[in-house]
C-alpha cells in the first residue's frame, strides 16, 4: 500500500511537473506572442479579450497550482520524514496503538521512492535503533521493531527471556543488561505484564515480559527449536519491545538493509481509542489525545 501511494505520488508529480514546465516555457510564450500579433493588427484589445487569449485550460491551471505543493510533499516524504501509524502493540511500552510517528528517511541512506534503490549511503542502523522496514516475507507491508543484532553478531534468546549478544570478532556472548523490574500498567488476560529497563548499546529503553507465557521456540526460524542466530552481512536482527507479543526476527528471519525505510525519531500525535462496551462510536474514532506522549522516541 505504501509503495502504491509512492508510485501514484511520483506519477502525479511528473505529470503536473511536465505541464508546469510546458506552460512556463512554451505555451505561455506562444500565447503572449499571439496576443502581441493580434494587438499589432488592431487598435488594441479590451481586458476581457486579452484574458480570454491568455486563459489556461482547467488542467493546466490546476497542474500549475498543485505542482509546487506536490513536489515538496514528494521530496519531504521520500527523503526527509514520513509519518506512520502504530497499528499493533508489539512495541509496547515504547510505542502504543494510536501513536503517529515520524520516520527519518535519510538516516540509513537516500533511496528512490519507487524502486527503493539506494542513491546515497548515509549510515547504518545502530544497536537499539527503532526502525521501520518493509516486512521481508511481504515487502508491501511496513513493520516497526528495535535493532538487536548487527551484521556478524551471534544472538541467543534463553528460556529465561534474556538476550545474549556475541558481537562479530568477539569470543564471548554477553547478556544484555536488565534493571528496574516492576509490574507494568499493561496486562494480558488479566495478568499484569512485567516491565524492565534494557540497555542495548547506548540506548536504554523499556521492554515488557509476559510471566505467564512460554516462548514459542518451536516456531523459531530458520531452525525451529534452535534459539541462536548468526546475523548475515548486510542484515539485521530485530525484536519488539513487547517480547512475548511480537512477531519478529525470531519467527521470520533477518531484515536486509535494502528493506530499511528509516529510523523512528518522534511521536507527533497520539490518539486514545479506549471505550466501554456500551459505546456507540465506531472503533476508528479516537476518544482522546495523549498529549503526554508527544515528543522524541527512545
Amino acid at each position: 500500500m505504501a509503495n502504491t501511494f509512492s508510485l501514484i505520488l511520483v506519477i502525479i508529480t511528473l505529470v503536473t511537473g511536465v505541464i508546469w514546465a510546458l506552460e512556463k516555457w512554451v505555451w505561455s510564450k506562444k500565447k503572449k506572442q499571439k496576443l502581441a500579433e493580434i494587438e499589432a493588427q488592431t487598435n488594441g484589445l479590451d481586458s476581457a479579450t486579452k484574458e480570454k487569449i491568455m486563459r489556461q485550460s482547467w488542467m493546466v491551471e490546476n497542474s500549475v497550482s498543485i505542482f509546487p505543493v506536490i513536489a515538496i510533499v514528494l521530496i519531504v516524504r521520500s527523503f526527509i520524514y514520513e509519518p506512520f501509524q502504530i497499528p499493533s502493540g508489539s512495541m509496547m511500552p515504547t510505542l502504543l496503538v494510536g501513536d503517529f510517528i515520524l520516520v527519518e528517511k535519510y538516516a540509513y541512506g537516500l533511496k528512490d521512492p519507487v524502486m527503493h534503490k539506494q542513491i546515497v549511503n548515509v549510515g547504518d542502523p545502530k544497536r537499539g535503533d527503532i526502525v521501520v522496514f518493509r516486512y521481508p516475507p511481504n515487502p508491501s507491508i511496513d513493520y516497526i521493531k528495535r535493532v538487536v543484532g548487527l551484521p556478524g553478531d551471534t544472538i541467543r534468546y534463553s528460556s529465561k527471556k534474556r538476550v545474549c549478544i556475541q558481537p562479530k570478532g568477539e569470543s564471548t556472548c554477553k547478556l544484555v543488561a536488565l534493571s528496574d523490574v516492576k509490574e507494568s500498567r499493561f496486562n494480558l488476560n488479566g495478568i499484569p505484564l512485567i516491565q524492565l529497563d534494557e540497555q542495548l548499546g547506548k540506548v536504554k529503553h523499556n521492554i515488557l515480559i509476559d510471566p505467564a507465557r512460554r516462548d514459542r521456540v518451536s516456531a523459531y526460524q530458520p531452525r525451529p527449536g534452535v534459539n541462536e542466530w548468526i546475523v548475515p552481512e548486510g542484515h539485521y536482527f530485530v525484536m519488539g519491545d513487547n517480547r512475548d507479543n511480537s512477531a519478529d526476527s525470531r519467527y521470520w528471519g533477518f531484515v536486509p538493509k535494502e528493506n530499511l525505510v528509516g529510523k523512528a525519531v518522534a511521536i507527533w500525535i497520539s490518539f486514545e481509542f479506549d471505550r466501554d462496551e456500551h459505546s456507540i462510536l465506531p472503533s476508528w474514532i479516537p476518544t482522546g489525545v495523549r498529549f503526554n506522549r508527544i515528543g522524541s522516541i527512545k
